[in-house]
C-alpha cells in the first residue's frame, strides 16, 4: 500500500508567523525559519510512522511549502521517499498518483478565514478562488487532485481553522488540530510531542481504514473563479487562453478536465504575481 503526504509549514505546530515560512520574508529572521523547517519535518516524520503502523508499505512525502524546499532529508524518517523542489506538475500534490489514500500535514485554512496564517495558494494574489460554486482552499483544490486519481484524503492535520474547514467538505476525512488558531499570527499550541502523537495516531488509524473513505471527485465542466487583489493581476491572468474576465478583479476558466483546469488557475496566478512584482 502506497500512502501520499502533502506537507505545507503553516499548519504546524509552533508556527505562528511569517519569520517561520522563509529565509526572504520581511524583516524575517533566519533562525526561526530555521527552527520552523525542524518542526515541519519532526510533525512529518509523526505522520509517516503512523502511516506504516496503519499498513502503508511505501510513503511518499511532498514538500507542499513555498519554493518546496523545506524538509530537512537528513531528518526525514528513513521510510518515507520525498519529492523535493518546484516547479512541479501537480505543485503540492506531486507523486499522489497509484496511491491508496493521501494525508495532508501543516495545512491552514482559506483566504478570507480566521486562522493562523490563513491563505490560498498566493496570499499576495489571491483574494477569494472558487471551485464551481464553491469558495476552496488549498484543502478542497488539492482533495479535488487526490480524487482525479482516484485517492481519498484520509487525514488532515493543521490549526483549528483548518481541521475545521477539512471536516466541512471532505467526508470521512480524520482531522487533528496541532493548534488553536487564536489570530493571524497567534495560536495556543500543544505541546510538540503531543501534537506530533495525535498526528501518529490519526495517520495510523486513518490508513488502517483507509478503504471506507471515497475521493473527493469534482464532476466535470470544472471552473476555477480567482478573485485577484487588484486589476493589473486580472488582467495578467487573462493572458492564459481560454480565460474569461468575470468583473475587473475576476477571472475565471473551464474545463472539462479538473488537472488542465488546475494547471489553468496556477498559470493565472502565477502571471498576477509577476505583473505586481
Amino acid at each position: 500500500m502506497k500512502i501520499f503526504i502533502s506537507a505545507d509549514i503553516e499548519g504546524i505546530s509552533g508556527v505562528v508567523h511569517r519569520d517561520h515560512t522563509g529565509p526572504d520574508s520581511e524583516g524575517g529572521r533566519s533562525d526561526e525559519y530555521r527552527r520552523a523547517r525542524l518542526l515541519m519535518t519532526r510533525q512529518v516524520n509523526a505522520a509517516v510512522a503512523g502511516a506504516l503502523e496503519g499498513g502503508a508499505e511505501t510513503v511518499v512525502v511532498s514538500d507542499a511549502h513555498g519554493s518546496m524546499r523545506n524538509i530537512l532529508i537528513e531528518e526525514l524518517h528513513p521510510a518515507a521517499r520525498l519529492v523535493t523542489g518546484s516547479p512541479k506538475p501537480l505543485s503540492m500534490m506531486q507523486g499522489v498518483e497509484g496511491s491508496s489514500g493521501a494525508l495532508f500535514v501543516g495545512y491552514h485554512a482559506r483566504a478570507g478565514v480566521p486562522g493562523v496564517l490563513s491563505h490560498t495558494y498566493s496570499g499576495r494574489t489571491v483574494q477569494e478562488l472558487r471551485i464551481g460554486s464553491r469558495v476552496a482552499g488549498e484543502t478542497l483544490m488539492n482533495a479535488g487532485i487526490a480524487g482525479y486519481y482516484g485517492v481519498p484524503v484520509l487525514m488532515v492535520a493543521g490549526d483549528s481553522a483548518a481541521a475545521a474547514e477539512a471536516s466541512q467538505v471532505l467526508e470521512g476525512v480524520r482531522t487533528v488540530a496541532v493548534k488553536e488558531a487564536v489570530g493571524r499570527y497567534a495560536a495556543l499550541c500543544l505541546p510538540f510531542e503531543e501534537a506530533n502523537r495525535l498526528v501518529r495516531e490519526a495517520a495510523r488509524e486513518a490508513v488502517a481504514s483507509a478503504r471506507e473513505v471515497k475521493p473527493f471527485v469534482v464532476p466535470p465542466p470544472v471552473t476555477f473563479q480567482i478573485r485577484f487583489t487588484n486589476t493589473a493581476q486580472a488582467e495578467a491572468a487573462t493572458l492564459v487562453p481560454g480565460t474569461r474576465l468575470v468583473d475587473p478583479v475576476t477571472v475565471s476558466f473551464t474545463h472539462e478536465d479538473y488537472i488542465v483546469a488546475f494547471k489553468a488557475a496556477r498559470a493565472m496566478i502565477g502571471l498576477a504575481h509577476i505583473a505586481d512584482a
